[in-house]
Parts: structure tokens; C-alpha cells; sequence
């Protein structure tokens, strides 16, 4: 039996395991984390899967190690007791004046229930922890979501349920479509999710119990008092991997598990990671697009995945937005430009910028032409109507620039249209967009997980080409999803393919490049690893699309061929910014 209990530690008053009824009569838990003296205060929640009771340092020890080295002021001015994965560090919040909830989803941590992920069944818990929390003796009434990832995308969903006390949201590097940004790039099923449910879910399901690890501060096991069997465990949850593996297509599924944009009104800052390619950046831009609140403000920003996000920079944004909209602070939060970005240069070197919009107004779309004599990007179309033809799991095809006669920044969305056939019945692009130094070295970027990738990325299955007409864009097409249209070998059919949003300012005598090919990039240097992830980093973290059910190799493992030519038209749309 859980029950709750209240102590004073380090200048906080803290609760623990605060039950939340649901309306279907079950109990969720929560840690609430306030100022010591009487008052009613904004409350800033996270509601999620990863136990409140297993610490950053336990649950994510490498992640935590590089934070440690790499961002030292992430963990300065706290003890980091209370430190967890993804979440705000309370020590660094409730000083000034804010409470922190935080609960354990159902099924997981400490609150009982059957273990599933982003469907209807968590969005109204997540909804009623909200209405719940915003009555408590303790709150002002207005309540605050934060946090990264899981923590970020869910708060797309429960936005869009529209609570009465909800005043803001920080979505922090948080996929907004479950089917585009999360599960399937371009058709493709990315595997990240099968080993995420099995390295960072499973281990924190409630009843895994004495299995688990205990809490570092109450000692309580931090998967709930009970230990249940692997055989009731296994009943206890969704198996995500089989049904993203049944379901193909977009639809229903996907959207009951997606944030439906057109309700989310609520004030909101969304912050991307230029490095993300594979999970959230293109929710966080889309996102910000197309949430039709009036107050919302973007920004993008380089680093690991985890550290930004409690940097002095990270926390100053938040607060800064949070002390606006819980506080009421006139602090020029409504003056703040709606975009700040951090404009990437090689070296991992970051310029703050801010801009009025999204793309950039003044961006100049420039197609670079694919020369199919000398593989070359060029800036004049190409008559050429050379073929080439590469083996779908080899090294695929490079085009690349002259050596660029000035800087040249690069920063939003991108697209590349094809013309392409294939020996089978169906052909996957994996498209990658490059740098190459002077010595004609690859120029490589620390992404969100990956320390060694290139700049953006892009994927499509040739049989899910079909366009959403009224939603492409020509910097950002967008495929429907909802039917297969297989190819017939030998035939030509045009492919238009969505890069993710990324940024970089490419210095005079470098190159850009675009690789074409059939399976994921990789660098081939030596991997790193973390150790909360299967995949080791070779390029693109884990984000890997190598599921033999999905890519059978009878299918894809094929020849594909490039055609060129006035009737083939073969190109990259870049976001040239002027200096």
C-alpha cells in the first residue's frame, strides 16, 4: 500500500506520493516539491514514464557524467538530490516562488494502471492532474507544464484538451505528430521506439518493484511497493512495437496519439534542437506554426539533448516566460521577439540571433541543381539525361558544391525532388545534407544525442509519395500517409522530400553536399554510446530505420535508378539567408 508523507528538506517543503484520483476511480502519484512558507503559488507539472523516484544520476548515468563535464552550470547552485531525467530540478525553481509537480503516468513509477503511451486514456489523466493540482490549498490557480521530450510532447496533447487552469507550456525539444516526427520518417518505421519501451519504459513499470531501484531520498522502491511477475507485467502494457508495426499507414491511431494543433491556445514556448533530426525538432517548428494560440514564441538552440535544458541559459528562458505568464511579472516577456535562435557555425560555436517569424522572412529559397556528369549541386539548371543507378544498401550518390566563394547560411526547412525507378516494387530515400571542410573533410555537428552528425536529414518511401496538396509547401512537402502506391519496376516517378529544419552557416571554401541513398547514414568513425541507448552513435543516435519486417530485402535491398534531364527535374531547395 502507498501512502503519502510531508517532510521540510533543503529549504523546501516536500510531499511525497500525493494521490490524484482519476475519474475511473484509480490512484496516480505525485512528488510536490513548494516553498516552505504558507501560500498559494503557480505550480510548474510534468506528468510521465520515467519514475519520479529513479534519479538522473541512476537512470541516465552517462547522459549525467557529460552534463557534469560538458555544462557545468547545469548542476551548479543545487545539491542535484533531486535531479531527474528530463524534468525541472526543484531546488533551482521553487526558490523563487513556483511549486513542482511531479507524477508518475499510469502504469508507471509509483501509479498503478495499464502501461500506454500518449493515447486518449493519458491525455485526460494528464488533464485532470492539471484541474487537480490548480485547487490545491497550496496554488495560485495557474498552472505551468515543463519538460523535455516526453515531457515536452505530451503537453502538445494536453493543451489541446484545453484545461481551465492552464496558463502556459514549455515544450522543450517535443515531437508534436506521432506518425511524421516519431514513429515513421517518411513511411519508415524508426526503431528508436522498440528500444526506448525496452530500455527506458519497461525498467520503470509499476510492479517491477524490488527489481527496480529505490528512491535515493525516501528510499521507497520507485517502480511501487508491489513485485509483480514478467507474465503480469507483459499484461499490464500496451506492446507499442506491435502495433506500430500493424499499423503502416497513418490514421486513427496515430492521430488520437498526436497533438491536435488546432486547439492548443494556451501561451507557449517552443524550443527545438537544430541537432534532434530523427524525434522532435520538426514537431517543435510545426508546432509553433501551427498551434493557433496569439502568444508564442519559438527558439532552437545546439547541444546535447538533455544539458540546454538546465543550463543558466535554459532555466533564464523559462522563467523568464514562466514569470510572465504564472507570475505576472512585467519582465518584457511580451516585448521578447517571437524567435530567438542560436545560429550554428562549425566548432559548435553559437551566435544568438532574433527574428520576427517563421521561416524567415527574408530567406531566399534556392534550388541547387543535381548534375548527374560531374555530381555536382549546381546554381543553373542541368540538361544532362544521364541515369544513375546505385545499390539501395550501398553507398548511394553524392552531389556536392563548388568550394562556396563566400559564407553562406543555411537555416530552415529544406526539400529535394527526385526522379527515380527501381528494380522492385519499391525503393526508401534516405537523403543527407552535408559539409565538407577546404581539406574535404565532413564538418561534423553534435546532435541531440549523437555527438558526430551531419546537418539535416530526410527520408521517404517511394510508395507513401502521395502529397497533401493544400498543405505542401515548396520548402516542406506533405505526405499524406494514408494509402501505398507501389512502383512498377523500371518506372519513373517523382519523389518530393521533406529535410527537417536545421542551421548552419557554412564558412568561405567549405562545400555542401547531398548524399542520396537507401539506408541510414553513417559515418564510420568510432561510435560513442550512452547508457540508456541500444543503438551506438554512428550518425544518426537512434534513430534507425533497420527493421528487416519493414525493409524486407527482397524489396529494398534493390537497385534504384536517379533520372535527370528537362523532364526530370532533380534539385535541393536550401534557406539561404542573406548576410
Amino acid at each position: 500500500m502507498t501512502s503519502s508523507k510531508s517532510e521540510i528538506r533543503d529549504n523546501m517543503r516536500i510531499d511525497w506520493d500525493v494521490p490524484i484520483t482519476m475519474d475511473d476511480g484509480l490512484v496516480l502519484r505525485a512528488d510536490v516539491f513548494r516553498p516552505v512558507a504558507e501560500g498559494k503559488y503557480p505550480a510548474i507539472m510534468s506528468y510521465g514514464p520515467y519514475g519520479k523516484g529513479l534519479a538522473f544520476q541512476d537512470g541516465y548515468k552517462t547522459a549525467w557524467e557529460i552534463m557534469c563535464r560538458e555544462n557545468p552550470d547545469a548542476v551548479a547552485n543545487s545539491t542535484n538530490q533531486y535531479q531527474n531525467w528530463e524534468v525541472v530540478d526543484p531546488e533551482k525553481w521553487v526558490p523563487d516562488g513556483y511549486a513542482v509537480v511531479r507524477v508518475d503516468s499510469r502504469g508507471a513509477g509509483r501509479s498503478p494502471g495499464y502501461l500506454c503511451h500518449n493515447d486518449a486514456r493519458e491525455n485526460k489523466d494528464f488533464h485532470d492532474c492539471i484541474e487537480w493540482a490548480a485547487v490545491q490549498p497550496w496554488c495560485s490557480g495557474k498552472i505551468g507544464l515543463n519538460g523535455i521530450s516526453y515531457y515536452g510532447a505530451n503537453q502538445w496533447r494536453a493543451a489541446a484538451t484545453q484545461p481551465t487552469h492552464l496558463a502556459a507550456i514549455c515544450v522543450w525539444e517535443g515531437w508534436a505528430d506521432n506518425y511524421r516526427d516519431s514513429t515513421h520518417h517518411g513511411g519508415i518505421i524508426c526503431v528508436f521506439r522498440k528500444n526506448w519501451q525496452e530500455m527506458q519504459v519497461k525498467t520503470v513499470q509499476h510492479g517491477v518493484g524490488a527489481h527496480g531501484t529505490r528512491s535515493r531520498i525516501t528510499g521507497e522502491l520507485a517502480c511501487g511497493p508491489e513485485t509483480l511477475s514478467d507474465a503480469a507485467l507483459i499484461k499490464n502494457r500496451e506492446d507499442m512495437w506491435a502495433n506500430l508495426s500493424e499499423h503502416h499507414l497513418d490514421g486513427a491511431y496515430y492521430r488520437e496519439r498526436s497533438g491536435d494543433l488546432s486547439k492548443v491556445t494556451v501561451p507557449l514556448l517552443s524550443a527545438a534542437n537544430w541537432g534532434g533530426q530523427g524525434l522532435h525538432p520538426r514537431g517543435n517548428f510545426e508546432g509553433y506554426l501551427h498551434a493557433v494560440s496569439t502568444q508564442k514564441w519559438l527558439e532552437a538552440h545546439g547541444g546535447s539533448h538533455w544539458a540546454p535544458f538546465y543550463t543558466d541559459y535554459g532555466v533564464g528562458l523559462q522563467k523568464k516566460f514562466f514569470d510572465y505568464f504564472l507570475h505576472g511579472k512585467q519582465n518584457g516577456w511580451d516585448k521578447q521577439p517571437k524567435v530567438q535562435l542560436q545560429i550554428r557555425h562549425p566548432g559548435e560555436k553559437f551566435v544568438l540571433r532574433y527574428e520576427n517569424e517563421w521561416p524567415i522572412a527574408r530567406t531566399q529559397w534556392t534550388p541547387f541543381y543535381l548534375d548527374s556528369e560531374k555530381l555536382a549541386l549546381s546554381a543553373s539548371k542541368i540538361n544532362s539525361t544521364k541515369t544513375i543507378t546505385y545499390d539501395a544498401m550501398g553507398d548511394g550518390v553524392t552531389f556536392t558544391t563548388p568550394p562556396l566563394e563566400n559564407h553562406t547560411e543555411i537555416t530552415g526547412p529544406s526539400a529535394v525532388k527526385l526522379c527515380v525507378s527501381s528494380s522492385t516494387c519499391d525503393a526508401d530515400l534516405f537523403v543527407i545534407l552535408r559539409v565538407f571542410d577546404a581539406q574535404n573533410k565532413e564538418v561534423l555537428f553534435q546532435g541531440a544525442l549523437d555527438p558526430k552528425t551531419p546537418i539535416a536529414q530526410g527520408w521517404l518511401r517511394a510508395s507513401h509519395r502521395k502529397l497533401d496538396r493544400e498543405l505542401s509547401l515548396p520548402y516542406r512537402p506533405y505526405h499524406t500517409h494514408d494509402q501505398k502506391q507501389p512502383l512498377t519496376p523500371g518506372e519513373v516517378v517523382e519523389l518530393d522530400i521533406e529535410i527537417w529544419p536545421s542551421c548552419i552557416v557554412v564558412p568561405k571554401g567549405y562545400r555542401m553536399a547531398l548524399t542520396i541513398k537507401g539506408k541510414d547514414y553513417d559515418h564510420g568513425q568510432s561510435a560513442a554510446s550512452l547508457s540508456n541507448m541500444k543503438n551506438p552513435m554512428n550518425g544518426c543516435g537512434p534513430f534507425m530505420h533497420d527493421d528487416p519486417q519493414d525493409r524486407p530485402a527482397e524489396i529494398f535491398d534493390g537497385k534504384v535508378t536517379l533520372h535527370f534531364g528537362p523532364q526530370h527535374a532533380a534539385a535541393i531547395l536550401l534557406p539561404v539567408i542573406p548576410a
